[in-house]
């Protein structure tokens, strides 16, 4: 029985389908070097950072992810850029052509900021968050969390209640 059994899975293992005739090549994933210029102002939603009040462009799709601030000149002084992934995962983020020194906030999938991080323009190595468990990121202009005294713990809300309750209900 048992050499029946491992002849059946090595022939079994060992099929393949024939290769279709002119298969279609997958679409092209949009990768930083096919983003050549500013995306334009992404819809903006009010965040309460805290108690602090911030006005943040809402990244959703994969493209608006992947541009984020690149060619952006400047960055609105209470202004940020919020990141939304469809599921939780370590999360590493660059600065390529980006012109603005940012901090970014690496938030878990509650809505609570785990770590803040410091990003270089023109920085091609990601800054990797530490947790594996990061759903959002919200970048700000440099010093921005410092000054407004936010740090790890503090939790991101919206009008429409915490991140997860805005994003997936």
């Amino acid at each position: 029985m048992r050499i029946f059994l491992l002849t059946v899975s090595f022939a079994l293992g060992c099929t393949q389908q024939p290769p279709a005739a002119n298969p279609k090549p997958a679409p092209a994933p949009a990768y930083a070097a096919d983003i050549t210029e500013a995306q334009a102002k992404l819809a903006t939603i009010q965040l309460f950072v805290g108690a602090v009040k911030m006005e943040a462009e809402q990244a959703l799709t994969e493209r608006q992810i992947k541009t984020g601030m690149m060619f952006r000149k400047t960055m609105g002084e209470n202004s940020g850029m919020l990141f939304v992934f469809k599921q939780p995962k370590r999360q590493g983020f660059w600065m390529k052509n980006c012109f603005v020194p940012m901090s970014a906030a690496y938030i878990d999938p509650q809505g609570r900021i785990n770590e803040i991080v410091k990003l270089e323009p023109h920085n091609t190595n990601s800054v990797m968050s530490k947790s594996f468990q990061i759903q959002y990121v919200l970048e700000a202009p440099r010093g921005w969390f410092k000054k407004n005294g936010i740090g790890p713990g503090v939790t991101i809300m919206t009008p429409k209640g915490t991140l997860p309750q805005t994003y997936f209900h």
